[in-house]
């Protein structure tokens, strides 16, 4: 073999094994780009993504090499036959490595994802609201509910958001676009409680709000009432205290002093009390007349304790019966989305507190306290049918 037909070999050999190497870096590039892209949006890659960037790598390889060599040797022609062919070659093949190295780097992507038990990186980052222009717009549906629970709103704020079109950023998520909406109905429009679905394309497909009365309201009980009354509270009653209501009577008619009801102090000013007492015995309240009051020994009132912190609170409590065949009767306490405080069988025992391992059987009542979305999706998980494969949490 002649040395120059071993030289034109010896460089062939080379050639093939940089055009290898490089093919190998395309397609490592483009699985590169398919896995991030699988990671970041929860998606496959774009082909002519994966393509491009390989392809970058290839291209950024061979100008460095070729504007290297005729800098540096002077040997290096770009124009030559052989070089054109060769970098056609590497191009088209590289091309060929970068889209399946695409594909490998997203299947990649699905497999690692769901060994870890991870759906995406972020729970609602695939689901981008989908605008169109430069601001995210919400209108508001004309029929607004009440939500089960809490004090209806104003009609008239009703009617002033009915229809209205509410502004926002882009690029938000449908939970931070659901946050923002909340936040906003709250703050410009007075809304207590706001219990609202939305779509990916910013559409309110269910929406219901709620408010509480200012003052003493929110801590009252249901079945109570607040009443401002004459009297003079004893020195050592205190807000909180369980008092005795008794009319002063008579001395001239000879009318003995009569107790009307039982009461809670809630506050005094000089000789206004305020009392929180049952609804019946506020209607036998005579608002001109005087009363005593006399302090009955402190006792745990856990039953207004209790009804006062939830009515107060953003929670509140719902009951719904577990039919035949719903999605909740296949659940256990564990995987329901709010928090199970008792659960009624249908023999009509009562558990409290249930075990979060207690399945929920047909005919049994739940009763459980959450925020007004979470107890409306109980109630549907109760009550509708379960499809083949649904899961069993609402």
């Amino acid at each position: 073999m002649t040395p120059a037909l071993q030289s034109a070999l010896g460089g062939l050999l080379v050639d093939v094994a940089l055009g290898i190497v490089l093919v190998v870096l395309a397609g490592l590039m483009g699985a590169g780009v398919g896995l991030l892209h699988r990671w970041q949006v929860d998606d496959q890659v774009p082909e002519g993504l994966s393509v491009l960037v390989g392809l970058s790598a290839v291209a950024l390889y061979l100008n460095t090499s070729g504007a290297l060599g005729q800098v540096i040797t002077g040997q290096r022609d770009l124009l030559a036959p052989e070089t054109a062919v060769f970098n056609v070659i590497t191009f088209f093949v590289a091309g060929l490595a970068a889209a399946a190295g695409g594909r490998l780097g997203d299947r990649t992507g699905i497999g690692l994802f769901a060994v870890s038990g991870r759906k995406s990186v972020e729970a609602d980052l695939s689901r981008i609201v989908k605008t169109v222009g430069r601001v995210t717009t919400v209108e508001v549906p004309d029929e607004i509910y009440d939500i089960d629970g809490y004090n209806p709103v104003d009609p008239a704020i009703k009617t002033k958001l009915a229809g209205r079109t509410l502004l926002f950023p882009r690029r938000l998520t449908v939970e931070q676009l659901r946050e923002r909406l909340i936040e906003r109905l709250r703050t410009d429009y007075g809304v207590g409680h706001v219990d609202v679905d939305l779509t990916e394309t910013a559409e309110i497909e269910y929406l219901a709000l709620g408010s509480r009365e200012a003052g003493i309201g929110p801590t009252l009980p249901p079945g109570s009432a607040a009443v401002a009354l004459k009297a003079d509270p004893p020195n050592n009653a205190s807000p909180g205290d369980v008092v005795q209501v008794w009319t002063t009577g008579d001395a001239e008619s000879g009318t003995a002093p009569e107790r009307i009801t039982n009461a809670e102090l809630r506050g005094t000013a000089e000789d206004v009390v305020t009392l929180a007492m049952d609804e019946e015995a506020a209607k036998r309240i005579d608002t001109e007349a005087r009363y005593r009051l006399v302090t009955l020994p402190v006792e745990a009132r856990v039953d207004r304790e209790f009804a006062a912190q939830l009515r107060s609170a953003a929670e509140t409590m719902g009951v719904v019966t577990v039919r035949e065949g719903s999605a909740l009767a296949r659940s256990v306490v564990g995987a329901v989305d709010v928090s199970v405080v008792a659960v009624r069988t249908s023999d009509g025992d009562i558990e409290a507190i249930p075990r979060r391992s207690r399945a929920l059987l047909p005919g049994e009542t739940v009763y459980a306290i959450g925020l007004p979305d979470r107890l409306r999706k109980l109630e549907q998980a109760a009550a509708e049918s379960a499809s083949p494969g649904e899961s069993a949490a609402p």
